[in-house]
């Protein structure tokens, strides 16, 4: 009887054990299938071969500036009457901007032509007086040497022609004495019409329809009625940080962006270094640089004062392996995808910028690195999914 219940006791126990493996294995089973942490959705960059630089960034924001940019004023006081122009207006060399009120100058125009006309005749006078003057004169001397006529009669007739001649030559002064103030005259004339000195744009009139106007005295200083600039003489100065001062040098490459072209870059080159470094109070010890644009054609609404930012390029290479410079961990390390999961790989790496960063070991073309680097579960050993490839 003893040993009954002994075996029905081992039976119990053995089925108790099965029903306890049976129960870690389903656990097990859950742990793999139900409980098991879902795939952490990566975007990946795929390594390949493509132009790295080196370069410098402006430390503060530049600004695009003109070559050619003139302050009009006008050279005589006058009324204006007539405004061709508004702000943002091209404008050719030449053409009219602002006319002011020129009956007064058109009458001392006319007037110094009516003098000028006048002097011409009594030059004309003059000279037909002294040519019968010098015929007399000449007479007399055929007579003087037969004793025809007295010594005083000689006289008085080489008086009268050299007076004659004399008034001839202030006649002929006087015309160039009047010509002299026809053109001041005109000269004042024009200034009653702005023209444009060069091709360019308006950026700003100051005067209106009615309102008189003055030239400014010498150490005063009045306002332009008229901001002109060229906009095919653009070019950009941006300050650099001290620390990148050594490595700059005129003629090196630069690439110029704006805020108000966005995916657009602009070429051009280093023109000038200064030769001093700024310091202002709470700001970095900067160097003032400036670059030339290569293009000479602009978007109409690309002016002076548009706030840019300046690359400059100290080196680059070809066709060498990158990856971009925001997939790279500290430590020049980066994760890559490897059969579902994360694998940290140290590299070694080359020429860089913000864009990309050469490799020159650690990595081959084609390997999954990751660029979604913000999420904390992100980490070498976990588990992913590419959700997306990054172009750059």
């Amino acid at each position: 009887m003893a040993m009954i219940q002994q075996g029905v006791g081992g039976k119990w126990r053995l089925k108790a054990a099965i029903i306890l493996i049976a129960l870690g294995g389903g656990v097990f089973l859950l742990r793999l299938t139900v409980f098991r942490a879902k795939p952490v959705p990566v975007t990946v960059y795929r390594v390949k071969s493509g132009r790295v630089e080196d370069s410098v960034v402006n430390s503060r924001a530049g600004t695009v500036q003109s070559r050619r940019r003139a302050g009009i004023s006008p050279g005589i006081p006058g009324l204006v009457t007539e405004i061709k122009v508004q702000k943002g207006s091209r404008v050719k060399k030449g053409d009219v901007l602002v006319r002011l009120d020129d009956r007064e100058q058109q009458a001392q125009a006319q007037l110094a032509a009516r003098s000028l006309e006048a002097a011409k005749a009594v030059a004309e006078q003059a000279r037909l007086e002294a040519e019968l003057a010098q015929r007399l004169w000449n007479r007399t001397q055929s007579l003087a040497r037969n004793d025809v006529v007295s010594e005083t009669v000689r006289e008085q007739d080489q008086t009268r022609s050299l007076t004659a001649q004399a008034a001839s030559l202030a006649a002929q002064a006087r015309i160039l004495e009047a010509e002299a103030a026809l053109e001041a005259a005109r000269a004042t004339l024009a200034k009653t019409v702005i023209t444009a000195p060069f091709d360019g744009v308006v950026l700003d009139v100051t005067i209106e329809v009615g309102e008189w106007i003055s030239p400014a005295p010498p150490g005063v200083f009045i306002p332009a009625v008229v901001d002109l600039i060229d906009p095919q003489a653009l070019y950009l100065s941006a300050p650099i940080d001290e620390a990148d001062v050594a490595r700059l040098r005129v003629g090196l490459p630069v690439r110029v962006t704006l805020d108000a072209f966005r995916g657009q870059s602009f070429e051009g080159m280093l023109t000038y270094i200064s030769s001093f470094v700024e310091a202002r109070q709470e700001q970095n010890r900067t160097l003032r640089v400036e670059a030339e644009l290569k293009e000479t054609s602009f978007p109409a609404n690309l002016l002076p004062g548009l706030s840019a930012d300046l690359e400059v390029i100290l080196d680059s290479r070809e066709q060498v392996l990158r990856i971009p410079t925001y997939a790279l961990l500290e430590g020049s390390r980066v994760l890559v995808v490897q059969n579902g999961g994360l694998e940290e790989k140290k590299v070694t790496t080359g020429l860089h910028n913000w864009s990309y960063t050469e490799i020159t070991s650690g990595l081959a073309a084609g390997e999954a690195v990751v660029v979604s680097l913000d999420r904390t579960e992100v980490k070498a050993g976990a588990r992913v999914i590419v959700a997306a490839e990054a172009e750059k």
